[in-house]
């Protein structure tokens, strides 16, 4: 092989490539990219067998040829060489000689016939979403996942498909997120056939953090395809590949409620300082903030105690319509929620202080409040 490229092609596909490498892992060839010129192109591939990403950047090729190097070398090597220079890269034999301005290298390779063989698409996507759509909801989801391996379908997040939308969701059994995105079908014919087989799959966390990462623009097209229980996602010269979870989600939509007996309109910003503050008087991780709705009063009061440190109030104007609640929360749920909403306003909707509690965006205009069903976030109370 011998080829040459420039210094910000290579920079940034090795970047987008070596993350999913694993750091413990007992093939040494996992630890490698797989460098292979294919097409008048560099492709770059890496894999942990779970996840791979490979993408190809344009290059000056001389001489074709593949071979698999230490990402960690080379991710060292070319992120302190100074800019501006194209980079040229030839091997001998297992050994990649690597050049740039007045820095050159010699690194020690593996051979590429060692490398696993990272499933390929070759069809139509079925769908796709907007990069900035994602970006914006995917952290708040992959938050709700759950880190106990005992039930594997938690650990990733749900994927509901309907026909102009799809549902996101994660759970890790304290709380729930659910966030509708709107998609583009691409081919109407294979997305009705796909629909026809499932509409739901589960798609490890790992992945979707991956392409979350890739992600750089707001106005990024993000295109799906399943097939044979592998994903694909494709953003812009980058593709990802991932096996989805097999299982079967729980059917969460069940919980969250339909009719609501109370519905507080509170300002997020002083429903966050209420709950941090109270957070401080509690006495362990899994402390307790008590939520006290007086409709009465219009108002929210929120307390926290513990034996050592004390106890502490704060009352919050709302806007209750309903019966008055005394709910019990551990902060840390009750804070991701508030987190979660995007309006100035929250909309807290209770049943009791034993049934889950939902929250969600609540815009008002001239006068009158509308509560956007786009997300939604569920939370245990801890019961009394």
């Amino acid at each position: 092989m011998k080829i040459t490229c420039t210094q910000e092609n290579f920079k940034k596909a090795i970047y987008n490539t070596e993350r999913v490498i694993g750091k413990q892992s007992t093939l040494p060839i996992l630890e490698n990219i797989l460098l292979e010129t294919e097409k008048g192109m560099l492709k770059f591939s890496a894999t942990n067998l779970e996840i791979g990403v490979f993408l190809k950047v344009g290059a000056k090729i001389e001489k074709e040829g593949k071979i698999t190097i230490p990402a960690k070398i080379i991710s060292n090597f070319v992120n302190n060489l100074p800019q501006g220079e194209n980079i040229t890269i030839e091997t001998d034999d297992q050994v990649l000689r690597i050049k740039s301005g007045n820095s050159k290298a010699s690194i020690k390779g593996l051979s590429a016939q060692d490398f696993p063989i990272i499933p390929e698409f070759k069809g139509s996507f079925l769908f796709s979403f907007s990069g900035n759509e994602l970006k914006e909801n995917l952290p708040k989801i992959l938050s709700c996942v759950s880190l106990d391996g005992t039930r594997p379908e938690l650990s990733g997040v749900n994927v509901i498909l309907g026909d102009r939308e799809v549902a996101l969701a994660a759970t890790d059994s304290f709380r729930l997120f659910e966030v509708k995105c709107a998609i583009k079908v691409k081919k109407e014919d294979e997305f009705t056939a796909f629909l026809s087989k499932t509409n739901s799959i589960i798609i490890p966390s790992g992945t979707l953090l991956e392409v979350l990462r890739v992600i750089s623009q707001e106005d990024q097209e993000v295109e799906v395809a399943v097939e044979e229980n592998q994903i694909f996602f494709q953003i812009d010269n980058v593709r990802i590949v991932s096996r989805l979870i097999n299982g079967k989600y729980p059917e969460y939509k069940q919980i969250i409620p339909k009719e609501f007996s109370t519905q507080a309109i509170i300002s997020k910003e002083e429903a966050l300082r209420a709950v941090k503050i109270g957070s401080f008087f509690t006495n362990s991780k899994s402390g307790e903030v008590s939520f006290k709705l007086n409709q009465k009063e219009g108002k929210i009061s929120v307390l926290a105690q513990s034996e050592e440190k004390g106890e502490n109030k704060t009352e919050v104007k709302a806007k209750i319509d309903g019966l008055d609640q005394d709910i019990v929360f551990n902060p840390r749920y009750i804070l991701d929620g508030i987190n979660a909403i995007n309006t100035p306003q929250v909309a807290f909707l209770a049943n009791s202080g034993s049934s889950p509690v939902v929250l969600r965006m609540a815009n008002e205009k001239e006068g009158k409040v509308e509560i956007d069903e786009k997300s939604t976030y569920v939370v245990m109370p801890i019961k009394n």
